[in-house]
């Protein structure tokens, strides 16, 4: 592990573990590279050389008051890339983290890249808008903004033991060491952060992104996510992308890398290697 210092001064942590092809993760909203750990594992033990940061006011990176937007995650995960001159990347982004992967692959090109996976990825836009009809409303990210500002801790109790991770589904057996874990990584970082993040993950149209990807890219989500609704998010990147694969999942939640993590590394896996 080790950090690199942006161009505006940001300490962004890294994790960079084992060796051969380079997987990338960007982890979601407003968790860290931690949110990763069954992947990481299961990806290093088979032969990769895995990385994952924790994206500007997150977890162990500077508690920064701006640059909350795609365009800085997107230039941080680029510092980061750089720093460690990872070349061949397989670059995989969950929920934010998918728009960050998608937005710095356009951004920043296609030369040290192999591939990218979006899981319960925002793309290609959250909000609704008059070019997006399906969306959710500018009042649900609202209510989000306002719930964290009203109190964080609470708030970061309440997602993962509901929504998130489907828990509050009848017949799901929830996860006690899952929601504190979520709770753990989400009051590391800052509030700042976070609340800006919102305008982030739901506001930014990734549409000419997406556009503009070749590699080959994996969607996969699950057709029972609370956070991330798969009609308006899923189906609808992998048709702007140029060689996108559409995986759906029958039941699975927004957070299924972390429930699901068994069936979701082995699909990944064999896709990988296909």
């Amino acid at each position: 592990m080790g950090f690199v210092t942006t161009d505006d001064g940001v300490e962004i942590f890294y994790k960079d573990w084992g060796s051969g092809q380079p997987i990338v993760f960007s982890h979601g909203w407003p968790l860290s590279a931690d949110d990763w750990d069954a992947q990481m594992l299961f990806f290093v033990r088979n032969g990769f050389r895995v990385v994952a940061h924790d994206r500007r006011g997150h977890g162990r990176s500077t508690q920064v008051g701006d640059g909350h937007d795609m365009d800085h995650y997107a230039d941080d995960l680029a510092a980061v890339v750089a720093h460690l001159d990872l070349h061949d990347a397989i670059h995989v982004g969950h929920s934010t983290g998918g728009g960050e992967v998608a937005h710095y692959i356009a951004r920043h090109g296609e030369s040290r890249v192999a591939r990218g996976v979006l899981i319960s990825a925002v793309p290609p836009i959250m909000v609704q808008t008059e070019s997006n009809p399906g969306g959710l409303p500018q009042s649900v990210f609202d209510d989000l903004q306002a719930q964290l500002a009203a109190n964080r801790s609470e708030f970061y109790l309440a997602l993962p033991s509901g929504p998130f991770y489907g828990f509050n589904r009848p017949g799901v057996e929830s996860s006690e060491a899952i929601i504190r874990n979520w709770w753990r990584q989400g009051m590391m970082g800052g509030a700042k952060a976070h609340y800006d993040g919102i305008v982030a993950f739901s506001q930014t149209d990734f549409t000419e992104d997406l556009k503009k990807i070749t590699v080959p890219v994996l969607v996969m989500h699950g057709d029972d996510d609370q956070i991330v609704p798969y009609a308006d998010s899923a189906p609808l990147s992998a048709a702007l992308l140029k060689n996108g694969t559409l995986k759906t999942y029958a039941g699975f939640p927004h957070g299924m890398p972390t429930t699901q993590a068994d069936v979701i590394n082995a699909d990944l896996l064999e896709w990988i290697r296909s």
